[in-house]
């Protein structure tokens, strides 16, 4: 990518509503754009991050043997009555609900339950047919009263859902382990710290897990143990103070707040009995099928990666997600040999790392100052920003500067694409 072709632009000050960081440096960037309260267009740059975030969600539930389905957006009301959930109060607060062609009742999708429920339904008739893993990645509609914290809060998001569906209770518990190991690879290969912190169940079983990503900006509440590798959200632990032994009796918790970037249910037979959904055993017999229910928003991914990692100075995108691993920036020279030398090795390099698959931005612009070059490439955040000036040049190099780092060095441009790689390919 060019940034003289880069249809987008950055920009000096964020919206006077931006309050969060997610929402300053992603919309300052151009990495996306707010169209109204909670609903945003994702840019060339923010969907690039986005897509990288999606694939190694993929890759992790592909991995536990996940199916990639797609269902529709646009939902008829039927199995939402046959769940009792389309007269819910606390389901109607959210659901965007209104009438289609022939004065039909339809919603936007919210949760995809009632629809995963009767497709697979009709696909497992015996134990043989179970479990089944099966997900999809989607833009999900909710009537939010207060979308806020930029892409964290939002009335349209994208959502990873994954269903699985099971012969017995201990199948189930054994396929929830397996995915919350997985999501603990999703985010760690994401850059970011999220825990898992118990959390009531509902009316589905005893407790939950959501994952937690601790952080000053965060809305919830979780008290994280001794080791920092587990939590309580408060919400089921409300005698819990900073300080107490935790309810494992592993130690003293420490308060933080957090945003959730995940959470795992045991639905059990929440939705399989409404819709009558059985499986005949090995002696013919009719038995419930056990749910579970599994959910990751890779675009509040996005933002929560934005508030762990940010300097005043804009966004530190972690290796594995950011939209181009390496930022060229060549600059102006008042000699136009020795600039047309500066513009011949930026272009060689751009050039060689596109053919090695390394995802490169330069920024080519003629006629913006070195200054305001470095600033955009700061608030850019990519992970290595390599400039080519007159006085790198000079000494046949190239200055290297990590984007999360305060000093700068000069590589030689002899084995600059090996070292380059290297860094690349690191952890």
């Amino acid at each position: 990518m060019k940034m003289s072709t880069l249809f987008t632009k950055t920009l000096k000050d964020a919206p006077q509503d931006a309050e969060s960081a997610n929402a300053k440096y992603l919309i300052r960037g151009g990495f996306v754009d707010q169209h109204m309260a909670g609903v945003y267009s994702y840019l060339p740059l923010g969907l690039r991050v986005l897509r990288k975030i999606q694939e190694i969600v993929r890759e992790e539930m592909d991995a536990i043997g996940g199916q990639e389905i797609l269902m529709p957006a646009l939902l008829s009301s039927e199995p939402w009555k046959t769940s009792g959930r389309w007269d819910d109060p606390d389901c109607k607060e959210v659901m965007f609900q209104f009438k289609g062609a022939g004065d039909r009742d339809v919603c936007l999708g919210w949760t995809h339950e009632e629809i995963i429920t009767p497709l697979v339904q009709k696909f497992v008739h015996s134990y043989q047919d179970l479990p089944v893993f099966v997900y999809q990645i989607q833009d999900k509609f909710r009537n939010e009263l207060r979308a806020k914290s930029g892409i964290l809060r939002g009335r349209e998001f994208n959502m990873k859902d994954l269903y699985s569906f099971h012969t017995t209770e201990e199948e189930l518990e054994e396929y929830y382990d397996k995915v919350l190991e997985a999501y603990r690879r999703v985010f760690t290969r994401c850059g970011i710290v999220a825990l898992p912190t118990e959390a009531s169940g509902g009316a589905f079983s005893k407790v939950s897990h959501e994952f937690q990503m601790p952080t000053d900006s965060g809305e919830d509440v979780v008290y994280v143990n001794q080791a920092g590798d587990y939590a309580w959200n408060k919400e089921i632990a409300p005698d819990l103070k900073d300080g107490a032994m935790a309810p494992d009796g592993s130690g003293p918790v420490k308060e933080m707040k957090a945003i959730e970037v995940g959470n795992i249910f045991k639905l059990k037979t929440r939705f399989t009995e409404p819709f009558k959904m059985t499986y005949m055993d090995a002696e013919g017999k009719p038995q419930p099928v056990m749910m579970g229910c599994y959910g990751i928003g890779p675009s509040r991914v996005v933002g929560s990666i934005v508030e762990a990692h940010h300097d005043d100075r804009g966004i530190i995108w972690p290796k594995s997600v950011a939209p181009f691993q390496v930022h060229i920036v060549s600059l102006s020279a008042k000699d136009e040999s020795v600039q047309d030398r500066i513009r011949t090795t930026a272009e060689d390099l751009y050039e060689d790392l596109r053919k090695e698959g390394i995802d490169v931005i330069w920024d080519d612009r003629t006629g913006v100052s070195a200054g305001a070059k470095f600033a955009d490439a700061d608030l850019m955040g990519m992970p290595l920003r390599l400039v080519i000036s007159e006085k790198t040049l000079a000494e046949t190099s190239a200055e290297w500067k990590i984007r999360g780092e305060a000093d700068a060095r000069l590589v030689p441009l002899e084995g600059l694409m090996e070292e380059i790689s290297s860094f690349v390919s690191e952890k």
